[in-house]
């Protein structure tokens, strides 16, 4: 990752965990919280290094995997711009257990285990927020487990992108996602040749309209329970 460098305040801003908080705590967050450019393919944290920040993406996507000693590799999820990661992480241990890398160029927002530490102990409005946070990342790994055990890749590729439309995950994101087939392969764990297949089956079936580079949602819940 390039050297750090102040973070611009409209992207937190806009981040759902700072609407209720007070002008003063604000300004101290903003005033500690960082930026950092990583290069697509570039590693943002990486499995067994110390948890020195909660990471939110302002810009970018980021594959959250891991890599097994034997070379087996499985892909947890995937952060659009928006989203923030590692809650768990920073709240329970000291060092990553899985690895977050760009799967294109990337600018990144580090917020300090410190600062996050602080507004844990002294905003009710941030711990409502972890609460509401770690149910949907729960509800969000329950529906992968069931994806990678009983559906067919169709419904694996539905659910993965539903899975990037979560209204609180990835606040304002609207119904547009920049997402090449090869991104969306990496985190499904679909083929690039199924991917194509899977977006042909759920555009006819009228949940989104593809475009070069990218998807349009047009029925998410119905994206979501594809398969079910």
């Amino acid at each position: 990752m390039n050297a750090p460098s102040t973070l611009p305040a409209d992207f937190l801003r806009s981040s759902i965990w700072a609407a209720n908080l007070g002008a003063d705590t604000l300004a101290r967050v903003e005033s500690e919280v960082l930026e950092r450019s990583v290069p697509g393919g570039g590693v943002v944290c990486r499995k067994g290094s110390p948890v020195d920040y909660w990471v939110g993406v302002i810009e970018g996507l980021v594959k959250i995997s891991s890599v097994s000693a034997e070379g087996k590799s499985v892909t947890f999820t995937g952060v659009r711009a928006g989203g923030w990661f590692g809650e768990g992480s920073v709240l329970r241990t000291t060092a990553w257990g899985y690895d977050a890398v760009a799967l294109r160029d990337c600018r990144v927002a580090l917020m300090p285990r410190a600062t996050f530490h602080w507004l844990l102990e002294t905003s009710i409005e941030f711990n409502r927020f972890l609460l509401e946070q770690l149910n949907e990342r729960l509800s969000l790994f329950i529906g992968m487990l069931e994806s990678d055990r009983l559906l067919e890749p169709e419904a694996r590729v539905a659910r993965c992108l539903a899975s990037l439309f979560n209204p609180h995950l990835y606040p304002g994101g609207g119904r547009d996602l920049q997402i090449s087939q090869e991104e969306i392969g990496y985190l499904s764990g679909v083929s690039r040749q199924r991917v194509n297949q899977a977006l042909h089956v759920l555009g006819q079936a009228g949940l989104l309209r593809v475009a070069y580079g990218g998807v349009t949602v047009l029925d998410l819940p119905a994206l979501g329970a594809f398969g079910s």
